[in-house]
């Protein structure tokens, strides 16, 4: 089993840039393809970006494609998201998520874990 707490949400203006950090703690981090969703209010939870196990490969939806980073420091048992020129449209809550498995999915339902969120909020 592994605990998930993400951090580094706010308030930004469009354009700005924010990163946020999931910190596990509990098994082996490395053990976990992890991912990042996020649920605007009034919206279902959407995929926004995935890395396997070793941080190699990384997943992104479309609409972040460009903007978004996702990195992983498995010494550090941390998960990033890099959020560059974010939008309007980026407010939401973000969520970082584990599943026991080398490859992540863009399924919420596939992970097995989850953070209690961090509220991103980007003005106009």
């Amino acid at each position: 089993q592994v605990q998930l707490v993400e951090s580094g949400g706010g308030l930004v203006r469009a354009g700005g840039s924010l990163k946020l950090s999931c910190a596990a703690s509990g098994r082996t981090f490395s053990d976990y393809a992890m991912g990042w969703f996020r649920q605007a209010p009034g919206k279902e939870r959407e995929f926004v970006a995935a890395i396997n196990r070793s941080g190699i490969t990384t997943y992104y939806a479309d609409s972040v494609k460009g903007r978004f980073t996702c990195s992983r420091d498995n010494a550090k048992n941390t998960v990033y998201l890099q959020m560059n020129s974010l939008k309007p449209e980026d407010t939401a809550v973000y969520y970082c998520a584990a599943r026991t498995a080398r490859l992540p999915t863009m399924r919420g339902l596939d992970y097995e874990y989850w953070g209690q969120g961090t509220q991103v909020t980007v003005s106009s």
